[in-house]
């Protein structure tokens, strides 16, 4: 519990996975770190050690975001609090698309559509999910499970994909369905929000300077 009583969330993307590098297209593939996101989750770990007193942690179904979390943890010292893994917070599922170059995607598929999909809301690839479709099974998951917790004044860590903390983004920023697939997020980059008595969220952009990777999706 926090002194003032506020809830606070602090959001991690996943560090560098085996694929991020390789400019390819991963959604629901299950990719484990490369070793340099290794590296950079325990130093994201390190830049969170003494900064919250951690109550719980989510994470997703896949191995890149529950690695970062072991790793995140492991550097931050932190220890013995509940951990739940929930599909829900995977990342978007790209479909047809999974495991495909995204330049070679885009010679194949006409870098506008390609374009339409990255960076857009409602667009999907070849049976997948557009980011519309991902915040509808994100937000959903996150007002009924997580911020009953961030209402009783507990600390949350989450680490999870680009995508999926786009999503909680889309509420936590109150943007709109235009700005929101402009929102980056890097690999290893951290997001710390306190909750508001009137349920609103406020960034605390100062709350930890944590050592960031590159911006893809």
């Amino acid at each position: 519990m926090n002194p003032d009583g506020k809830g606070r969330l602090i959001l991690i993307r996943h560090t560098e996975s085996a694929w991020n590098k390789l400019n390819v297209f991963t959604g629901w593939v299950d990719i484990p770190l490369s070793e340099n996101g290794r590296e950079h989750a325990l130093e994201v770990g390190g830049a969170l050690k003494n900064k919250f007193a951690v109550d719980k942690a989510y994470t997703s179904s896949l191995v890149r975001a529950q690695e970062t979390l072991d790793l995140v943890m492991e550097g931050a010292k932190i220890s013995g609090i509940p951990v739940v893994q929930d599909w829900q917070l995977n990342e978007r599922f790209y479909g047809g698309w999974q495991g495909k170059n995204k330049a070679q995607t885009a010679d194949k598929y006409g870098a506008d559509a390609v374009h339409a999909v990255r960076r857009g809301y409602a667009a999907r690839p070849p049976g997948g999910e557009s980011l519309e479709d991902t915040c509808d099974r994100v937000l959903p998951y996150f007002e009924e499970t997580i911020e009953p917790e961030l209402a009783q004044g507990m600390t949350i860590l989450i680490a999870a994909h680009g995508n999926s903390l786009r999503a909680l983004a889309k509420k936590l920023l109150s943007l709109s369905d235009e700005a929101v697939p402009g929102f980056e997020i890097g690999n290893g980059e951290v997001l710390v929000f306190r909750r508001e008595t009137d349920g609103s969220y406020v960034r605390e952009t100062d709350a930890v300077e944590a050592p960031k990777g590159p911006k893809n999706v």
